[in-house]
């Protein structure tokens, strides 16, 4: 019952977090309409979209967060004027589509595992480029050992919630960090937008759907 009770602690304290972490965005205001909607994304908006909350979407707002107000001087993300390269991680593609509007098939968004960066983001207007990153050593090495098993198969039911709770622990750190200590961000010069198809990345999110629950 006490872990149950942790757990319940935990996961109200993120939606809490979640519901106040936002970013302005502005968008045109109807299918055809002139740029001058504006309104703000919370995390807990893009949890919906994606599933859940998770460690990976609390890593790509705040990143991607830090990059917009680098773009932006009003620190509003103008959704209409960014396209955006993306690792192939299932939280890190929905929140990059998700905080900046890109898509694959307007030529803004495509995704690939060889750039040395989590997110790549350009501001279409003046060619501005950032690339960000976490920091060495901020996030947990044993997630991704963890989450490694994991994409294989390699996890029992009861290991699978040892890795949920490590996740879970990692988000909190993350929410209650300055964004500022905790990520790098490079401005990347003459940077070539060079986007290219590839739907074969697996979308690791659901590869335990089906495992039985830890007893």
């Amino acid at each position: 019952m006490k872990t149950i009770f942790a757990f319940t602690i935990i996961l109200f304290t993120n939606f809490s977090f979640a519901q106040n972490l936002s970013l302005k965005v502005i968008d045109t205001d109807f299918s055809k309409g002139r740029l001058t909607y504006e309104q703000k994304i919370t995390l807990s908006d893009v949890a919906k979209f994606y599933g859940h909350l998770c460690d990976g979407l609390v890593v790509g707002f705040l990143g991607l967060r830090q990059v917009i107000y680098l773009l932006f001087s009003d620190s509003t993300a103008d959704r209409t004027n960014l396209r955006i390269v993306s690792k192939s991680s299932p939280c890190l593609t929905d929140i990059g589509i998700y905080l900046t509007g890109a898509r694959y098939q307007f030529n803004t968004f495509y995704v690939s595992d060889s750039i040395s960066y989590a997110f790549i983001v350009q501001r279409i207007d003046t060619k501005k480029t950032y690339g960000v990153n976490l920091k060495p050593g901020i996030k947990p090495t044993q997630i991704d050992s963890l989450g490694n098993l994991a994409t294989k198969g390699k996890l029992m039911a009861c290991d699978l919630d040892v890795l949920h709770k490590m996740e879970d622990d990692f988000t909190e750190k993350l929410l209650a960090s300055n964004p500022k200590n905790i990520f790098i961000i490079d401005e990347i010069l003459n940077f070539n937008w060079n986007p290219i198809l590839n739907n074969t990345f697996i979308k690791t999110d659901i590869l335990n759907k089906q495992k039985p629950i830890c007893k």
